[in-house]
């Protein structure tokens, strides 16, 4: 059952500790909540890629920048009865099949000449008894997917206005028997009270999935809002082979956490230095439309991509 008013959150996957791209994603989220008379909340999505102490370490360095949350920290790995409700939900209403299919298979066939890019090409939706009881002879385990019915759906961004984006087959449940991210995400958002979403615009084409399981489920859609990425030198996706770009290494370095914290607000507003300044100036129509690109020496800048 949803809390009573709305909220923002922050979910990072504890595979690593998190890079400046991540702490000025989590900083957004976190002045959007507070400007907007929402609560702000954690969330640890812990499904998958999991490394030792990497959780205790995010929630150090988020705590060091100045960012507070509200109520207890939620993971996903102890919700698991949720989603397998949800995931019954959707069975009995018929819109789940099958898949045998192994990530080489699939990677072929939506690179295929005339394959639909990107998308679940659907081969298993249709597979017959006989073709199931081979495939699970030979011990090939089966995901579970979303029998969509349709291919696209339209989400309004707060930064990108009016998106229409891919819906394929979407995984629900994975071959080893944990539920997906597309699927624990809306239903976490939905039982948490989340009804704003600030992300990293990567995970833009990802959302018109998530948007149209929520009105399979019978869930509110949150206003969404993706801020552009933190990008390297080459302009690929800051990452942590690009240097010293945790807080741990800027620490390591001789900056200080003021400084850090600084850069990190000076790339979303000029005119602040801390997150109560930040707050206190906020204008997310003044946001930048561009990446940063991380300078080892200056920290954040403009990107000069296109």
């Amino acid at each position: 059952m949803s809390e009573p008013g709305g909220a923002g959150r922050y979910a990072p996957s504890p595979s690593g500790d998190l890079h400046l791209g991540n702490l000025r994603t989590a900083l957004l989220a976190w002045v959007f909540a507070r400007t907007t008379g929402r609560r702000f909340l954690m969330r640890v999505d812990d499904l998958d890629r999991v490394r030792p102490g990497a959780e205790q370490r995010q929630l150090a360095d988020l705590a060091a920048i100045g960012l507070d949350w509200d109520g207890p920290l939620v993971r996903q790995s102890e919700r698991l009865e949720h989603y397998r409700a949800a995931i019954d939900r959707l069975t009995e209403s018929g819109r789940t099949y099958e898949c045998f299919c192994t990530r080489r298979e699939i990677q072929q066939a939506t690179t295929a000449p005339h394959g639909p890019m990107g998308a679940y090409p659907g081969t298993c939706r249709t597979l017959t008894a006989a073709a199931r009881a081979d495939h699970i002879a030979a011990g090939r385990p089966a995901a579970l997917r979303l029998r969509a019915d349709v291919g696209e759906f339209e989400i309004i961004d707060r930064l990108h206005g009016g998106y229409r984006g891919l819906v394929d087959d979407v995984v629900l449940r994975r071959g080893d028997g944990m539920p997906a991210y597309n699927l624990a995400v809306v239903v976490d958002d939905a039982a948490q009270g989340v009804d704003q979403v600030v992300r990293g615009d990567d995970l833009l084409a990802s959302t018109p999935r998530q948007a149209y399981l929520c009105t399979l489920l019978g869930l509110p859609i949150p206003e969404y809002a993706h801020v552009p990425l933190v990008l390297n030198a080459a302009g690929q996706r800051l990452a942590k082979r690009d240097g010293s770009v945790t807080l741990a290494d800027r620490l390591a370095g001789g900056d200080t956490v003021e400084a850090v914290v600084s850069a990190l607000c000076r790339s979303i507003s000029d005119s602040a230095r801390t997150p109560t300044q930040l707050s206190e100036h906020f204008d997310p129509s003044g946001l930048p439309r561009q990446p940063l690109t991380f300078d080892g020496n200056r920290l954040l800048q403009p990107s000069r991509c296109p």
